[in-house]
């Protein structure tokens, strides 16, 4: 494995291989080189679904450092795949997991998977949860996902580039390299936009740190609006670029896994 890797992306690899060897043990029972996921974490996983229907987190604690992911699907045969992506330099015992993707109205089960600083792999019994009925409807069409961030201000690693917080991907991440309330990203929409909303979705860590409580948003280096909670917020302008920056949050590797700029209907 290449050293010069960075150590999230060193134990992501691990983590791929561990996975593969997982998944050959087939869907029955855990062999002898596979142990039972309940030996490091006494308690049942947390699924938290959005009101959006379309994402969900999952949370769980283990009673050893480790490195884990999620398989997930509407049926038994699964088929989809979620890493907790938290970017200490090695394994941690506080897991969060975002899955994305959901349809809202929907059963899905999961089962969580890993390897242990102990060098075991684990994997857990199948679980299930159910995603709620669509409860918030965007105000318009979200034109930062066809925007070019021109500006930032630092960036944890490439994984954590300022283009993952306008590719209309919740499960990537924009991160600052420790900006706290400092952090901040410019978007060029690419023509002037009539605007009824906008988003900040904010990354946050298992610990609680770089959570944005609050931000604001300047237009064409002139009007402020803000500041507001992180998440959505309804305001009207007509503007080409949009500053985004934090203005409370709990300090830290603060960003976003997405922001929003919705056009006016």
């Amino acid at each position: 494995m290449d050293s010069a890797l960075p150590q999230y992306q060193r134990w992501a690899a691990l983590l791929a291989v561990a996975l593969v060897l997982v998944a050959c043990q087939g869907s029955g029972e855990t062999s002898p080189d596979v142990a039972d996921f309940a030996e490091i974490s006494g308690e049942a996983p947390v699924v938290e679904p959005d009101p959006s229907g379309s994402t969900a987190t999952l949370r769980v604690t283990t009673s050893i450092d480790a490195v884990c992911a999620v398989a997930f699907g509407e049926t038994e045969s699964l088929g989809r795949l979620a890493t907790d992506q938290e970017m200490g330099a090695s394994g941690h015992r506080d897991h969060e997991v975002l899955l994305t993707g959901l349809t809202p109205d929907t059963d899905y089960v999961y089962r969580l998977q890993g390897v242990g600083i102990d060098g075991r792999l684990y994997r857990s019994e199948v679980f299930s949860f159910r995603t709620p009925l669509a409860s918030e409807v965007p105000p318009g069409r979200n034109v930062a996902m066809d925007a070019e961030v021109v500006d930032v201000s630092s960036e944890f690693s490439g994984a954590f580039a300022a283009a993952n917080a306008v590719d209309g991907d919740l499960g990537t991440e924009w991160s600052s390299s420790g900006d706290g309330d400092d952090a901040y990203l410019v978007i060029d929409l690419g023509r002037e936009v009539p605007v009824v909303g906008v988003g900040f979705h904010t990354r946050t860590m298992s610990d609680g740190s770089a959570t944005t409580e609050t931000f604001k948003i300047t237009v064409d280096g002139d009007e402020a609006y803000g500041a507001f909670p992180a998440g959505r917020a309804d305001v009207n302008f007509t503007g080409r670029t949009v500053r985004f920056e934090i203005v409370t949050s709990s300090g830290g590797n603060t960003g976003a896994t997405e922001v929003e700029v919705f056009e006016a209907p």
